[in-house]
């Protein structure tokens, strides 16, 4: 192969490899800023959420399962490297409903509820099948107590572990110890699906 030959073959693979990389697609959807990112077939969507509740701020997280295998996802997955280099990992479901049920108030709890459905339900790229609204009617059909059924509607909110099958999707909140300050700007890392998803997280003013 001549030098012209070799250097067409070489901008065909770059050209190949750039259009075979992700991209990180932005837009806005019920006042909060949503950026997603698909590889290995696994997408994933976030925003972040301008209030916090008690000891945490928070992140709105949707993943879809497009490949034909499965893949496993759960907060912990999920790791917010601050501009100052801290990195803080998303707690898991069972201490975060465990300190809502303990710490917050019924105010807080509300608040956080509705803003949380605020996003979803005003999202229509956000599928729903498995995620927070399954989540909540379950919890609501086992309890029969006013200040019952708001903790099951509050612990429904946090992201669960679960497992994706081909076609799934499930939705839920992230809760990062910050005590009680934003998070501010930096960047979220998820490894899942075998891959590592990155995106830049802008700093947002509290509500």
């Amino acid at each position: 192969m001549g030098s012209f030959g070799r250097r067409a073959a070489l901008v065909v693979t770059l050209l190949t490899a750039f259009a075979s990389r992700a991209q990180v697609i932005d837009f806005e959807s019920g006042g909060l800023h949503y950026r997603t990112l698909t590889r290995n077939g696994l997408t994933i969507m976030f925003a972040s959420l301008p209030s916090r509740i008690r000891a945490y701020a928070v992140m709105q997280v949707a993943v879809s399962n497009g490949s034909e295998i499965s893949w496993n996802v759960k907060p912990e997955d999920f790791t917010f490297h601050a501009a100052d280099g801290v990195a803080i990992r998303a707690v898991p479901a069972t201490e975060v409903v465990d300190s809502l049920m303990a710490k917050a108030s019924r105010k807080d709890v509300i608040h956080l509820v509705s803003q949380y459905e605020a996003g979803i339900y005003g999202n229509t790229r956000m599928k729903l099948a498995n995620g927070y609204e399954s989540r909540r009617q379950n919890a609501l059909a086992e309890v029969a107590s006013a200040k019952l059924k708001a903790a099951a509607a509050a612990s429904a909110i946090a992201l669960v572990s679960t497992r994706l099958l081909p076609g799934d999707s499930t939705d839920g909140a992230l809760f990062f110890p910050s005590n009680g300050k934003p998070l501010g700007a930096g960047r979220l890392v998820i490894h899942a699906a075998a891959e590592t998803f990155e995106f830049d997280v802008d700093a947002v003013p509290a509500k």
